[in-house]
C-alpha cells in the first residue's frame, strides 16, 4: 500500500472535521450543491461515486463471471445476513436502545420516528460503496459485482414488505424513482463506462496498459471517496452541531449492528469453507447500508425534519469510519481465517472411512479361528 492508502483512516477523520466545519460556516454553498438532484439522488455525489467505483469495475472481466458459481456459499451467506438477519437485528437493537435504555434522554414524540429511520437504514443493503471496501480487502471483484446485482434485484421486491412488516404499517410508499435511478446511476452507468475503458485499454496495449491505468486511477478513487465525505458531512453539518447527544445515541445501535452482521457473515463464510477474498466482501456487503435510499425513503415517509430522517443521516455519518475499521479487522485476520480453512480441509481429507464388512480385525481373527 502507498503512504496515502496506509493513512486513509487519518484522511477520513480530517475530511469529516472539514466537512462539518465547512457546512457550518458556508451553509449556502452546500445547500446549493444539495439541490442539484433528481428524485432525491444528488448528482454531484453520484459523479464522485463514479470516480470511486469505476477503477474497481474496470478490473472485472465479464467472461469470468461464470466462476462465481464456485462461491455459492458466500452468496448464500450474504443473502441470509442481508435479508434474514440485518433488518430484524436492527429492529431489536432500536427497541433495546432507543425505546428502552436511551428513551429518558430522547424527545418522546420522536422515539418511534427514530426507530423507523434505523429500520429503513438496515432494510436496504449497500451498493456502490461496497466496491470500495472490496478493493481495500483485495476481494474477488466478480463475486462483489454479482452479489450487488443480486441484492439490487431483490431490493426492488423485498424492501417495502420488510419495512412495512417491521414498522407495523399496512402499506409503505417506496420512492421507486429514487430506487431505480440509484441503481442506474450507481451500478449500470459505471459498469458500462468501466467496461468501455477496459476494452479500449486491452485493445491498445493489452494487460500491461490496463494494469498501468489501474495504478494511476487508484489514488483518484480514494480522493473521490474523501471528497464525497466532505460533501455528505457538509450537508449535515448544522444537524450534527445542533444535536450531538442525540446523534451519539442513534449511532450506538448502528455501530453494533455493523460489527455484529459483518462478524457473523465472516464466521459463517469461514465455517462454510469460502476463500478469504469472498468472505471479506461478503462480510462488508452484509454489514453496510444503502443510505441514499434510506434517507430518501425517510424524507418521503416522515418529512425532512423528522427523527427518521435524522436517524438515516447518522448512518451516513458513521458509514465510512466504521466500515474502514471492519476492513482493517478482516485484513488483519486473514492468516487466522486461512488457517481455519486449512484445518477444516485437512479434517475432511483425513476423516476415517469405515472398513467394509468382513475386513476389520475382528473378522480377520474369526477367520483365523
Amino acid at each position: 500500500m502507498s503512504t496515502f492508502e496506509r493513512y486513509l483512516t487519518v484522511w477520513v477523520a480530517l475530511c469529516i472535521v472539514a466537512g462539518i466545519a465547512l457546512g457550518h460556516f458556508f451553509p449556502a454553498f452546500f445547500q446549493a450543491i444539495g439541490t442539484a438532484e433528481i428524485a432525491k439522488v444528488n448528482l454531484p455525489v453520484a459523479a464522485l461515486i463514479w470516480l470511486m467505483i469505476i477503477p474497481m469495475l474496470v478490473k472485472i472481466d465479464f467472461a469470468a463471471l461464470s466462476q462465481v458459481r464456485e462461491h455459492w456459499r458466500g452468496i448464500g451467506v450474504t443473502l441470509f445476513i442481508n435479508w434474514a438477519v440485518k433488518p430484524f437485528s436492527m429492529a431489536l437493537l432500536a427497541w433495546l436502545f432507543i425505546a428502552g435504555l436511551f428513551s429518558p434522554y430522547l424527545p418522546v414524540v420522536q422515539i418511534n420516528s427514530y426507530i423507523a429511520g434505523l429500520i429503513l437504514l438496515a432494510a436496504a443493503p449497500c451498493t456502490a460503496m461496497v466496491f470500495v471496501w472490496s478493493n481495500l480487502l483485495k476481494g474477488d471483484p466478480h463475486f462483489t459485482l454479482s452479489q450487488v446485482a443480486l441484492n439490487d434485484v431483490i431490493m426492488v421486491f423485498a424492501f417495502a414488505p420488510i419495512v412495512a412488516l417491521l414498522l407495523g404499517l399496512s402499506a409503505i410508499t417506496v420512492p421507486w424513482d429514487t430506487l431505480l435511478l440509484s441503481v442506474v446511476l450507481y451500478i449500470l452507468v459505471p459498469v458500462i463506462l468501466a467496461q468501455a475503458v477496459r476494452k479500449r485499454m486491452l485493445g491498445v496495449g493489452g494487460k500491461t496498459a490496463l494494469a498501468n491505468l489501474l495504478k494511476r486511477l487508484q489514488p483518484l478513487s480514494l480522493a473521490a471517496l474523501l471528497a464525497t465525505l466532505i460533501l455528505l458531512f457538509g450537508f449535515q453539518g448544522e444537524q450534527i452541531l445542533a444535536q450531538p447527544m442525540i446523534i451519539g445515541m442513534l449511532a450506538v445501535p448502528i455501530v453494533i449492528q455493523v460489527y455484529f452482521n459483518s462478524g457473523f457473515a465472516y464466521l459463517l463464510n469461514r465455517a462454510a469453507g469460502e476463500a478469504h477474498c469472498v468472505a471479506g466482501p461478503s462480510a462488508l456487503i452484509g454489514a453496510s447500508n444503502f443510505f441514499e435510499l434510506a434517507v430518501a425513503a425517510a424524507i418521503s415517509l416522515f418529512g425532512f425534519d423528522s427523527g427518521a430522517a435524522l436517524a438515516t443521516v447518522v448512518g451516513v455519518l458513521i458509514e465510512v469510519p466504521v466500515m474502514l475499521s471492519v476492513v482493517k479487522i478482516v485484513n488483519g485476520t486473514k492468516g487466522w481465517y486461512e488457517a481455519g480453512r486449512s484445518v477444516q480441509g485437512r479434517m475432511a481429507r483425513e476423516k476415517p472411512v469405515s472398513p467394509p464388512p468382513g475386513s476389520g480385525p475382528d473378522a480377520q481373527e474369526q477367520a483365523i479361528r
